[in-house]
């Protein structure tokens, strides 16, 4: 019995794997976020007691990988803080400490699935965090800086995507957004914004928008406010040193949030996206359904979320064209989702007027 500890950093990931006896069945090793194919690879390979790692396991901080592992087959955990030693203000416990938790009790750990993703097993705490922050989410939408969708009296649109930049399904989706000349909006991930600059160059020289999505794709509720600010100032460091701006909009990872987070929104941080319009396409339901999903839902206003990094994309790639096509029909025009704010800070501000 093999068990891997996959931590993150601030240029990718440390990995452990050790035996049933607390042995380390290979060296540790480490691997940059423009490498997790390779790296899903490598611990679905036989290692050296002739079997892969019958557990991998990440902390709920690192929502980027589970997406890919569970694609391929690997059998995911989640080790929740409660569990592990005290996490550091940036980065996560120690990837032995993770392997070693799942080697001596396992039964503490959460199983992931595709169509739970890194949140499985943690609805309370996701609404629990959503209820407590209605007052502050309130406060965020007098200012005009808290939205889900725009105005429905306009035929505008914002197509969204989130967890890259990916190296190769980032460039599939740039590829077919140009075929039809429309515009996306991208909430990419400080770790692989830091990794894949050229990508995310490439997402701007090609007219799209940029959008937080914090560093490492972390649980909200397990972050504590610094530990948050530091997931936004990282991810704009990184944006900073690869396009030389900064996005306006941010999107909580699983849209999960608490009032102690959203605290550092105020006073003047980004204007948080969320979306009126999931694809599902992370749970993998084929490219018919993600495209009938959408189209089902889409109307004037609407904030649409898809993927293009953080797992297997290949459906969401598959089904970017009959959603595009869906809602050209319409004549619905693509705009940033930043453009949308007009429209919400003009419903805050009527609403706030009529009080």
């Amino acid at each position: 019995m093999l068990y891997a500890g996959i931590a993150w950093s601030a240029d990718g990931y440390d990995v452990e794997v050790i035996d049933s006896d607390g042995h380390r069945a290979t060296a540790p090793t480490h691997w940059g976020a423009e490498r997790t194919a390779e790296l899903t690879d490598w611990l679905g390979a036989p290692g050296s007691s002739s079997e892969p790692p019958r557990a991998v396991v990440v902390e709920s901080t690192n929502g980027l990988v589970d997406g890919l592992f569970t694609a391929a087959g690997l059998t995911v955990y989640r080790a929740d803080p409660w569990v592990l030693p005290d996490r550091p203000d940036f980065g996560s416990v120690p990837a032995l400490a993770l392997a070693e938790r799942a080697r001596t009790d396992l039964a503490s750990l959460s199983p992931l699935t595709a169509e739970g993703g890194g949140q499985t097993g943690r609805d309370d705490d996701y609404h629990g965090g959503i209820r407590r922050s209605a007052a502050i989410e309130d406060e965020l939408t007098r200012a005009g800086r808290w939205f889900r969708h725009g105005a429905r009296d306009r035929h505008e649109i914002a197509l969204t995507f989130d967890d890259g930049p990916d190296p190769v399904h980032t460039g599939q989706v740039l590829d077919i957004l140009a075929r039809y000349g429309v515009h996306a909006t991208f909430f990419c991930v400080g770790l692989h914004v830091n990794a894949l600059p050229d990508e995310v160059r490439r997402i701007v020289d090609a007219g799209h928008s940029l959008g937080n999505h914090t560093w490492s794709h972390p649980f909200m509720p397990d972050l504590s406010p610094r530990q948050f600010r530091l997931q936004l100032e990282r991810t704009d460091d990184a944006f900073d040193r690869a396009v030389g701006r900064v996005p306006t909009v941010f999107r909580p990872p699983y849209g999960s949030r608490t009032p102690e987070t959203l605290g550092e929104l105020l006073p003047g941080g980004p204007a948080l996206a969320l979306w009126d319009v999931d694809s599902w396409d992370w749970a993998r339901p084929g490219p018919e359904k993600i495209a009938s999903t959408v189209l089902d839902h889409a109307g004037p206003g609407s904030l649409i979320l898809m993927h293009d990094g953080g797992g297997d994309r290949r459906q969401s790639v598959a089904a970017l064209p009959a959603v595009i096509e869906g809602l050209l029909e319409r004549d619905l025009r693509f705009v940033a989702a930043d453009a949308l704010l007009a429209g919400a800070r003009a419903r805050s501000t009527v609403a706030h007027l009529g009080e």
